[in-house]
């Protein structure tokens, strides 16, 4: 946090130049450390500011005029866009030493090649932002650093004016001229914290609004962080479930199975026991299946270990196979694609075959999983023949295979006029 505002004053915020000098006290001394901290700021801005004003320029000039040999006007515009950077970075490091204020630095682009970065540069509204400040601390920063400058000699040599009477002139000069000087020089003096700070409110908003990121660019980086992050979470949820489907695969399932098994010999070895244990056996047994049978149903919706183990292809072949309603699948894939996409896809399969047995009414459904020519999204695509009219408003299961399909950016598309049939086409990144 800066000495020099209480809080960020954030360009475009509402917040004015007036509420940034208000926070200085009045009536500050030159000789305070605060003032000599704001004049050297100005100053040595106006010097980086003359200097890398002059330097753009020239390169911009000499790009403009190599233009025809097309050659060197690409070896000049290069590096005039890297300066444009340099300079950048060399102007936000002076906020930060100067005035403790740091300023962020636009994210970067990578361009790839130098013909695609040059190209890129040249369309690029963070460059010519960065430019335009460097123009801006030319003019205003060269004339404000003069004024400043100006300020403080003039004050110093008006308040010396009597000594320099007494030592250089032949004729002493009389004591009203000398009075009055004396007082202009002090006044100079206390006025030129003023005017230091005075450039620095201006220069401080001209380098939040053009040396940091634009808006655009901060909402774009946002996205992108909330993608990462939402990317991460369905990661760690997916991890979550597998550890889950071990724990109960090689825990409870095969406890289950050992306590199936128990009870099936029991009731092949006592055959002639009494009715009523023989009853109690029996219920046992067809309880302990069928709490098998339930629990191979929860993990395998869990996350199903073959999907691990052999792929997408063999963990849909099961699926496919056990679908009550006879389905038809078609897998084309040369390469396993991501392993959040793998599940994705897999649910989206399995809970469209769901729906299909229990709402659709069709005798027939086709699946087919292929990647695209481009190599970058997954395309799955379930069709049946039933009487149609599935909506996802309607409740039919169809939010939920699509908030899935969304929790990766995917797109989702689903033609079920009424009559039928019904197409849900789904399309996942795979980068």
């Amino acid at each position: 946090m800066s000495w020099f505002t209480p809080g960020r004053v954030l360009y475009g915020h509402g917040v004015s130049v007036n509420r940034v000098v208000a926070t200085e006290r009045l009536g500050q001394p030159p000789w305070s450390p605060r003032a000599w901290q704001v004049t050297a700021h100005v100053l040595v801005g106006g010097v980086v500011g003359l200097v890398t004003g002059g330097v753009l320029l020239a390169l911009a000039l000499a790009t403009a005029l190599l233009a025809v040999t097309v050659v060197f006007a690409l070896g000049t515009g290069l590096a005039l866009f890297a300066c444009v950077h340099a300079f950048a970075a060399l102007q936000r490091s002076r906020f930060e030493a100067f005035l403790g204020e740091e300023i962020p630095a636009p994210p970067p682009h990578p361009y790839g090649g130098w013909a695609r970065r040059l190209a890129g540069e040249a369309r690029s509204e963070t460059v010519w932002r960065q430019f335009g400040y460097h123009i801006f601390a030319l003019v205003v920063g060269g004339a404000g650093a003069a004024v400043v400058a100006l300020a403080w000699a003039g004050g110093l040599l008006l308040l010396t004016a009597p000594l320099h009477s007494w030592l250089l002139a032949d004729d002493p000069v009389g004591p009203i001229p000398l009075v009055l000087a004396t007082a202009a020089g002090v006044g100079l003096l206390f006025a030129a914290p003023w005017l230091a700070r005075g450039v620095v409110a201006v220069d401080l908003l001209a380098a939040r609004a053009l040396l940091g990121p634009s808006p655009r660019a901060e909402l774009a980086q946002r996205v992108a962080l909330l993608a990462r992050s939402r990317a991460e979470l369905v990661e760690a949820a997916d991890a979550e479930r597998r550890r889950i489907e071990r724990d109960l695969h090689d825990g409870m399932q095969q406890r289950l199975v050992s306590l199936a098994m128990n009870l099936g010999l029991a009731r092949a070895t006592y055959p002639d026991a009494p009715d009523p244990l023989r009853d109690v056996l029996a219920r046992s047994h067809d309880d302990a299946k069928l709490a098998l049978s339930e629990l191979r149903d929860v993990v395998r919706g869990l996350y199903p270990a073959v999907l691990d183990n052999l792929g997408l292809d063999a963990a849909l072949s099961g699926v496919a196979a056990r679908s009550p309603v006879p389905a038809r699948l078609r897998v084309d894939l040369p390469r396993r694609p991501p392993v959040a996409i793998e599940a994705v896809a897999y649910f989206v399969v399995s809970e469209a075959l769901a729906n299909v047995a229990k709402h659709s009414g069709a005798t027939s459904v086709e699946v087919s999983v292929h990647l695209l020519e481009s190599g970058d999204r997954l395309r799955v695509v379930v069709a049946d023949d039933g009487r149609g009219g599935a909506r996802p408003e309607r409740g039919t299961g169809l939010r939920g295979l699509a908030q899935r399909v969304s929790s990766v950016d995917g797109t989702l598309d689903i033609d079920s006029p009424d009559g039928g049939p019904t197409t849900i086409a789904v399309e996942l990144p795979c980068e």
